[in-house]
């Protein structure tokens, strides 16, 4: 009597199993095929990503980011999808990583920001390292673009870290990103002294300093009428190596060439004048 319960029961968890197979074996199989072939096409596109990236000549740090951060999503849909074709109850899944993503968003919205500036910074490239910039009243070479900061040098070697976030939203001046830059310095004479005498003295300067370029054509003019001096506008162009060590050396042989041909460089000054009979009352 046991013996025949047992062969029935057997045989019900034989015919169980056969049908249980019957019924999932093909969509198991169809979800296995699913995941090596899905396995193999995001091993292509990660590869087509990183070309497109060297292309585009991406911070190599931000081409990893970017790749692993695009293998891991597509893997994760990958085997939901495959989870799916088995017939295992989806929505859970789907419902729980959208949560997870919302409060993984939620405790790290200032490094996302500050990712999605660095982003910006990389693609479009309005920095660069070796840059001179200035941005948020902050002025320094350019040093690295991390995924978070930017590292800055200031030209008394201090260190400054700014946040990718606001600095890509903000105003940026990069004194760099041209081959040519144009050396801005004005020049006082006094009233009394020759104004084409001066103009010529300084277009002379220009001409004799290889570094001042012949194109674009150099600007020397009145600029403004001051109440001590006439301002002359001294406007050449260079290269943008050449800025800071022409900058120096014009300040000084301007100096040097007044002096020389007597020209007179005013400076702030008070005249008092005393009525006749003042002295008097100002020591009573």
């Amino acid at each position: 009597m046991e013996s025949l319960q047992e062969q029935s029961l057997f045989s019900s968890s034989y015919d169980w199993i056969q049908l249980m197979g019957m019924k999932y074996l093909p969509s198991l199989a169809l979800a296995i095929v699913t995941i090596i072939v899905g396995l193999f096409v995001i091993r292509l596109i990660a590869a087509g990503l990183q070309k497109a990236c060297d292309r585009k000549d991406f911070d190599p740090s931000l081409t990893t980011f970017l790749k692993s951060l695009a293998t891991i999503g597509l893997r994760v849909m990958l085997f939901i999808s495959a989870a799916g074709m088995v017939g295992i109850e989806t929505t859970s899944f789907v419902a729980a990583i959208g949560a997870l993503g919302l409060a993984f968003g939620l405790a790290l919205q200032g490094s996302l920001s500050n990712f999605a500036g660095a982003v910006l910074l990389l693609v479009f490239k309005p920095i660069r390292v070796g840059d001179y910039i200035e941005s948020a009243g902050k002025e320094g070479t350019v040093t690295d673009i991390g995924i978070f900061m930017t590292r800055m040098l200031t030209v008394d070697n201090k260190v400054i870290y700014l946040p990718n976030g606001p600095l890509a939203n903000s105003n940026i001046t990069n004194y760099s990103q041209e081959p040519i830059r144009r050396l801005d310095l004005v020049f006082g004479v006094g009233y009394g002294d020759d104004l084409e005498k001066a103009k010529n003295l300084l277009e002379s300067i220009i001409a004799k300093d290889s570094r001042f370029l012949k194109e674009p054509e150099a600007t020397v003019g009145v600029l403004t009428l001051n109440s001590s001096s006439v301002d002359f506008a001294f406007r050449p162009w260079l290269k943008k190596e050449d800025y800071w060590p022409a900058y120096f050396d014009t300040l000084k042989l301007v100096k040097q060439e007044f002096d020389k041909a007597g020209i007179t460089i005013p400076y702030p000054q008070t005249e008092l004048h005393i009525a006749p009979g003042s002295a008097n009352t100002l020591s009573n």
